[in-house]
């Protein structure tokens, strides 16, 4: 999801009640907070010697002790378009960064939107090899992947 669809969602359902589910199905305490808004962007070289970079919105969740806490989704679309000073660009990767043992941050794939609340789907994310092709593995992702030694 882009963070343009989000801030289009908010702007059109300002009364409602924000939740977030992980892809496992339980959702995030609805006292989260949304503490931050930022730009990550990400410049890397993979194992085949390809440059690439990665850009998104990563909005970073925290859980306080004021477990009566409920964030709006007009309070959120205030958060983001307080944001465009930073991010001027909303047609970016939106996601969330959620502590649940480790800190790690999903992908909003989806969101869902119902008379009361608007629940954001948030996704899984993977290590991958981006340079298959030079290392000989297979890209059926059922198969383990083994390093042949010609780059990973």
């Amino acid at each position: 999801m882009l963070l343009k669809d989000l801030k289009d969602l908010l702007a059109t359902n300002t009364d409602r009640a924000l939740r977030i589910q992980l892809a496992d199905g339980e959702s995030v305490p609805e006292s989260f907070h949304v503490t931050e808004v930022g730009q990550v962007s990400k410049t890397f070289i993979d194992c085949g010697g390809t440059v690439r970079a990665t850009t998104a919105c990563v909005l970073q969740t925290w859980l306080g002790s004021d477990a009566d806490h409920r964030l709006s989704s007009g309070k959120l679309a205030k958060i983001l378009n307080a944001s465009e000073r930073i991010i001027p660009v909303d047609r970016i990767e939106l996601e969330v960064e959620y502590e649940r043992g480790v800190i790690s941050q999903y992908p909003v794939t989806r969101a869902k939107v119902s008379d009361s609340e608007i629940v954001l789907h948030l996704g899984v994310k993977h290590t991958d090899c981006l340079a298959k092709e030079l290392c000989g593995t297979p890209t059926a992702a059922a198969i383990p992947i083994k390093a042949s030694g010609k780059c990973c």
